[in-house]
This record gives C-alpha cells, sequence and structure tokens, in this order.
C-alpha cells in the first residue's frame, strides 16, 4: 500500500485517540464532563477517519 506523511500521521491520531488515556478520562470525569469529553473525542475521531479517507482517494488519484 502506497502511503505518505498525511496518511501516517491521521492514523497515528486516530490510534492515540482510541486508546484509552486514564489520565486525560480521570480529569475530564473528575470534572464532571465525561460525557462532553467523550462527545468531543468521537467527533475529533469521525472528523480524523474522514480526512484519512479523503487523503487515501487522492493518493489512490495520483497513482
Amino acid at each position: 500500500m502506497n502511503t505518505n506523511a498525511k496518511i501516517d500521521a491521521l492514523q497515528l491520531m486516530l490510534t492515540d485517540l482510541r486508546t484509552r488515556h486514564e489520565p486525560i478520562r480521570h480529569k475530564a470525569a473528575f470534572r464532571g464532563c465525561q460525557p462532553e469529553f467523550q462527545t468531543l473525542v468521537t467527533k475529533l475521531i469521525e472528523q480524523l477517519e474522514s480526512d484519512l479517507r479523503q487523503e487515501k482517494q487522492l493518493l489512490r488519484e495520483l497513482n
């Protein structure tokens, strides 16, 4: 599979977001904003997945 730096970065960000970060989760929960925090994480994941699909499509079109 062909790859480029932007695709690699998007994939790494998605992997990082999908991994549980206990300190961040605990801080959000402690402040009583866990549902809002999770909503933001979900939206960011969806946006990054969309960007990743677009970058992969552009790469396919160039090759």
